[in-house]
């Protein structure tokens, strides 16, 4: 007489759903989101009317060009110099030209501001670095740009964090940095990419 065959029993998959549903969560709350990275600029107000727009425009001695062309190379035009530079030089330049320490009548004009925690200082808030770049540069270049920039107003505002609070502009109070914000204003401006040759 022959056996008879034994029947594999079917796995029971009534719970799949529900692991994989807890699978997904668990992975949803422990994985970490790549964030978007950017470059933070507050945009200035648009004029209301005529006379405001004539109150807008800028002395060209208060105005520092920076353009970067396709191939990544560098034109800086400001009071004193214009021509090809290096990124390795921009910060210095950017410094002195932000200063005027000599009081270049080439450079931002200097004029009298009281500064709450500060006093009645001389200082350029009127001054602009204008950054214009090629359609085609690399961001690499833009980036190192923006960075050396940054950078310079950095440490002008440590060093002056330094000779009236005693500290660095980090370890400040609220109060304190404002005042030497309002010492060393950040004024980066970006114009529209323009093709000023080569790569598209």
């Amino acid at each position: 007489m022959a056996k008879a065959k034994k029947k594999v029993p079917g796995l029971n998959t009534s719970s799949t759903a529900d692991i994989s549903f807890m699978l997904l969560i668990f992975f949803l709350i422990t994985t970490s989101m790549d964030t978007d990275m950017g470059l933070s600029r507050r945009l200035p107000q648009p004029p209301q009317d005529e006379d405001v727009k004539e109150e807008m425009k800028i002395k060209d001695r208060n105005v520092m060009e920076v353009r970067v062309n396709a191939q990544g190379f560098l034109w800086v035009k400001d009071g004193t110099a214009s021509g090809f530079a290096e990124i390795k030089d921009l910060r210095s330049r950017a410094k002195a030209f932000i200063k005027n320490e000599a009081n270049n009548p080439k450079l931002p004009e200097l004029h009298p501001k009281n500064i709450e925690g500060i006093g009645m200082v001389a200082i350029t808030d009127k001054h602009v670095i204008s950054v214009q770049t090629d359609r085609g540069t690399p961001y690499e270049i833009y980036f190192l740009v923006q960075d050396e920039l940054v950078a310079a107003y950095n440490e002008l505002r440590d060093d002056a964090a330094k000779r009236y609070f005693h500290h660095t502009y980090a370890a400040l109070n609220d109060e304190q940095q404002s005042a030497i914000r309002q010492y060393y204003p950040q004024r980066i401006s970006e114009a529209e990419p323009k093709n000023y040759g080569g790569a598209n």
